[in-house]
């Protein structure tokens, strides 16, 4: 199991099963996500939804989607901190500096990297992709 927070603590979450064992970081490097954290993307891991529960504020969660688009986000009233979100009903993503424990994680994929922000230098060994890709966990 492991377990997660907003900054202010409001909102907190824990994941269990084979989502407490994930270790691939997703950086997603589009403009709108770039606005969303005011950064140069957002890193999350992607979850099977049935491993994720919610433990406590979530009536503290806001959410806002792209008018026109099916870019949505979810983030804390109190703190502003980006929270999880359902990609389907299947899988969700995490925005993994959340996470108490992130020692075991590493950047796997960098998506939209066509869309990064030019004064941005990706270093690590993440596998670049010009944009998203399917990245749904199987549930087997």
């Amino acid at each position: 199991m492991v377990k997660g927070a907003c900054n202010c603590g409001a909102v907190s979450f824990e994941l269990t099963g084979k989502a407490s064992e994930v270790t691939d970081v997703y950086i997603c490097h589009c403009s709108i996500c770039r606005k969303s954290t005011g950064s140069g993307g957002i890193a999350v891991m992607v979850i099977a939804t049935p491993d994720f529960s919610w433990l406590t504020g979530q009536t503290a969660i806001k959410s806002w989607r792209k008018p026109g688009h099916d870019w949505h986000t979810h983030f804390c009233q109190t703190c502003g901190s980006p929270l999880p979100g359902a990609d389907s009903e299947k899988a969700m993503y995490v925005p993994v500096g959340l996470l108490d424990e992130q020692d075991r994680l590493k950047v796997a994929h960098h998506i939209w990297v066509d869309s990064k922000a030019g004064w941005e230098l990706i270093g690590d060994n993440g596998k670049q992709h010009p944009q998203a890709f399917g990245t749904a966990p199987s549930q087997s």
